[in-house]
C-alpha cells in the first residue's frame, strides 16, 4: 500500500511538473494564450503618436492601436485594466517580443520579410500609404513631385523622406528631428514646409490641429501593419486574427479609427482581408 501510494504521489508530480512546462491549459509556455489565461497581458504600444498610440499628460492611454489592443486582449479573456502597457520604439519591437518582455506588439508596426524572420504577425489589420502633412492655408505642396525647393521633414533614421527625395523631388532639403512630433512643431512655426511617415500617423496630428494642418490625401506606397507576436506561436495567432475579425465584422474597428483620427479630414480606409501568414 505505502509503495502503491508512492507511486501516486510521483505520477501527480509528474502531472504538475508537466503542466508547469507546458503553461496553462490555454496554450503552451511562453505563448500569448497561456499569458491571457493568467488574466493579464502586456502590451507594446507607441506613446508618441497621437490617434495611434499616446501617453497623454494624465497618463491615460488613447488611439486607434490602443483601441485594438484593448478589444484584442477582452476577446482573449483580460479585461482592459489587467493590461500593462510599454513603450515599443520602433527599434526595440522585435526584441521586446524575443526576450517576453511584452505579449504582443500593438505600434504601427509595418510586416515586412525581414520582420518575419524573428517575429510573427497577426492580421493585417490596417493598410497604410506614406503620405504628406502641410499647412491647412499651403496649397502648393499637392505630392511629393511638388517638393521641389521646399523643407521636408521626418525623423532620424526613418528612410522615408530621403525615399521622396531620390524618387520624386531631388531638389527638396531633408530635416531630421528626434521624434515626429518635433516635426510638427517645426511644420507649425514655417521652418519646414511638410512632414512624410505613413498617412494615418499624420492623420493623427491633423487630428490635434485641424485648424492648422491637413494631411494631402495622394500616398505614394503602400503597406500593412500587424500584430507583432512572438515567433512560432500558431496558437496565439489564430486568436488574434479571430479577434481582428469580430472587430471588424461589429463595427468597432471603423467606430475606433473614427473617434481616433476622423475629425483631421483623412479618408477612412476599408479593413483589409486578415490573412498574413
Amino acid at each position: 500500500m505505502r509503495l502503491r501510494g508512492s507511486l501516486r504521489a510521483t505520477a501527480a508530480l509528474a502531472a504538475l511538473a508537466l503542466l508547469a512546462a507546458c503553461g496553462t491549459g490555454d496554450g503552451p509556455a511562453g505563448s500569448l494564450t497561456a499569458a491571457a489565461g493568467q488574466g493579464k497581458l502586456t502590451i507594446g504600444i507607441r506613446f508618441d503618436q497621437p490617434g495611434i498610440g499616446e501617453k497623454t499628460l494624465n497618463g491615460q492611454y488613447t488611439g486607434f492601436d490602443v483601441d485594438v489592443a484593448r478589444y484584442v486582449a477582452n476577446e482573449l479573456g483580460v479585461d482592459p485594466s489587467n493590461i500593462t502597457w510599454k513603450e515599443a520604439q520602433p527599434a526595440d519591437r522585435e526584441t521586446l517580443l524575443t526576450t517576453g518582455k511584452v505579449d504582443m506588439v500593438v505600434a504601427a508596426y509595418t510586416i515586412n520579410d525581414k520582420r518575419k524572420k524573428l517575429v510573427d504577425f497577426a492580421g493585417p489589420y490596417f493598410t497604410v500609404g506614406q503620405d504628406l502633412l502641410v499647412r491647412m492655408s499651403d496649397d502648393s505642396i499637392t505630392g511629393p513631385q511638388s517638393l521641389n525647393g521646399k523643407k521636408l521633414c521626418s525623423v532620424a533614421g526613418s528612410t522615408s523622406a530621403q525615399q521622396v527625395k531620390d524618387k520624386f523631388a531631388q531638389q527638396t532639403t531633408l530635416v531630421e528631428y528626434g521624434r515626429y512630433s518635433d516635426c510638427v512643431t517645426a511644420l507649425l512655426a514655417n521652418i519646414v514646409d511638410a512632414v512624410t511617415t505613413d498617412d494615418v500617423i499624420l492623420a493623427g496630428y491633423a487630428a490635434q490641429n485641424p485648424e492648422l494642418l491637413k494631411v494631402v490625401g495622394k500616398p505614394f506606397t503602400k503597406d500593412s501593419y500587424g500584430i507583432g507576436l512572438r515567433k512560432g506561436d500558431e496558437g496565439g495567432r489564430e486568436k488574434v486574427d479571430a479577434a481582428l475579425q469580430k472587430m471588424v465584422s461589429t463595427g468597432a474597428w471603423r467606430s475606433a479609427l473614427q473617434s481616433n483620427v476622423g475629425s483631421s479630414g483623412y479618408q477612412l480606409p476599408s479593413p483589409p482581408a486578415i490573412t498574413e501568414r
